[in-house]
């Protein structure tokens, strides 16, 4: 392709390659992924704020949790799911440098300035996002120009924000672990492998989805793995998260209980 500049501000976005046997299916599969974390987390973030019991540093982490897979999902669902019926999925380039920022600012906000400006100077002789969704390689593959720099810095910062995740990660368990088999209490060594099991769960989810989303970037003979793998990095944890982190803590589990047994009450016939 010829090096030439393209100053139109629309976009074509490639989308996810659905048969049209299969678009109703896929798309209420996703609806119904998408309305149940919105309830599940919306419900979390409800009983801790209106619990006065429940204002505590935990749980206030489970609030930004909660908020993080919120945001996260909106950016990207609603509009995934109106593109599976639009015979072309046209937007802007100010719309998807926005939802690129918002979708890295899910995953990892840090290094956003300095990747979407690196991009953002890059001059464009593509019109075409070859994805279902807009993020920052999308956006810097719309140029001709070298992309070293960009495809280097995205490698590298991959590299440290995985290696000092699952780093911290390690450290944590191993010290959990520790403490745990000094106390030798069989009780507290199963209630501890339950609840660090599934919270390790979540995290590999992220983590691996999250990998092959980046590194499958730099493939472009998997486009559609790598469009799977990053709705599974928004859908999956965002619906794990309210289950593990509310029905595993004892107070948030007793406080739903609470609020589903009062409901319950409240609604049988009275004799």
């Amino acid at each position: 392709m010829e090096n030439y500049s393209i100053n139109s501000d629309i976009l074509e976005i490639q989308g996810l390659d659905i048969p049209e046997s299969s678009i109703y299916p896929v798309f209420f599969a996703v609806l119904f992924f998408y309305i149940t974390l919105l309830i599940s987390n919306f419900g979390v973030l409800i009983l801790i704020i209106t619990e006065k019991s429940l204002h505590q540093p935990m749980y206030l982490l489970f609030c930004n949790l909660s908020v993080n897979d919120l945001f996260g999902n909106t950016v990207l669902l609603p509009r995934l799911l109106s593109d599976m019926f639009a015979s072309k999925k046209l937007t802007t380039y100010a719309q998807c440098a926005t939802q690129a920022f918002c979708s890295h600012i899910f995953g990892s906000a840090s290094h956003m300035i300095l990747m979407l400006g690196l991009t953002i100077r890059l001059s464009r002789c593509r019109y075409i996002i070859l994805n279902a969704y807009c993020d920052n390689a999308s956006l810097f593959k719309l140029s001709c120009e070298d992309v070293y720099i960009n495809n280097l810095y995205g490698l590298v910062f991959t590299a440290v924000l995985f290696g000092s995740s699952i780093g911290c990660i390690v450290v944590t368990y191993l010290r959990i672990a520790m403490i745990f088999w000094t106390k030798k209490s069989k009780v507290l060594n199963n209630r501890a492998l339950q609840t660090c099991g599934s919270h390790l769960l979540v995290f590999m989810i992220m983590i691996m989805t999250g990998f092959l989303t980046i590194i499958l970037h730099r493939f472009p003979d998997y486009p559609y793995l790598r469009k799977l793998a990053y709705i599974f990095f928004h859908v999956v944890p965002a619906n794990l998260n309210p289950i593990i982190y509310g029905m595993q803590t004892k107070s948030l589990r007793q406080k739903i209980w609470q609020i589903l047994f009062r409901k319950v009450s409240s609604s049988a016939p009275q004799r």
